[in-house]
């Protein structure tokens, strides 16, 4: 008895992955509002109540997804931080763009990735804790960095204004039919991810130290 008992923890185990691993992929191709439950089991060979057994219901399943993507988010962010404790500011923005921008860009074509950028065009309820858990804090912490760099208060609006400048430039690399046109979306190597995140390093520098160079003529 004891050993069926094990075996159903098991068999219940299995299935709630294969659950996650078909939305997760089924997510990334078309989104929540166009995904059902029906599909979603069919999908991970599951009977059609299984979703709502292990999750509660689709919404249930999608945050735990999500909540995959902020963990990952606050493993990157922290990884961040340390390759660049203790450092003079101008080096830890350049570890902090460094060690963001290969996570991201070795992501880029992963499925969890994928649900991440279809949530934040198509927000659902789980875009709060996405947000408050995951990109507020890095933001933040950018935001904190660039502050330090330009000498200046973190609440001063150039220190926004620069901190979104700094994080778009990994888009431009991130594949979508736009990028693809015009070519900044390459067969993304290890050593082509390290050359993107060192010029987006360099470029960012540049630009901040010009920033702070015209506050001090001012």
């Amino acid at each position: 008895m004891r050993a069926n008992g094990v075996a159903a923890r098991g068999g219940d185990r299995e299935t709630r992955q294969r659950l996650l691993e078909a939305a997760e992929r089924l997510f990334a191709e078309r989104g929540f509002k166009h995904v059902t439950v029906r599909e979603i089991c069919q999908a991970a060979h599951a009977n059609v109540a299984a979703v709502n057994y292990h999750f509660g219901d689709k919404l249930g399943l999608y945050r735990e997804i999500v909540q995959s993507a902020i963990d990952r988010m606050r493993a990157t962010t922290e990884a961040a931080r340390e390759a660049g404790a203790g450092l003079p500011p101008e080096e830890q923005l350049r570890r902090y763009i460094m060690t963001v921008n290969r996570r991201l860009l070795e992501a880029s074509d992963g499925t969890l990735q994928r649900v991440i950028v279809r949530e934040t065009y198509d927000p659902t309820p789980a875009l709060d804790a996405l947000v408050e858990q995951g990109l507020r804090p890095r933001f933040d912490h950018l935001s904190t960095l660039v502050a330090r760099v330009i000498g200046c208060d973190v609440a001063d609006p150039r220190v926004l204004r620069c901190a979104a400048s700094i994080q778009a430039q990994t888009v431009a690399y991130l594949p979508n039919a736009v990028a693809d046109r015009i070519g900044t979306h390459t067969r993304l190597t290890t050593s082509r991810i390290d050359e993107i995140a060192a010029h987006i390093a360099e470029f960012s520098l540049a630009g901040l130290d010009a920033i702070r160079r015209a506050r001090r003529r001012r």
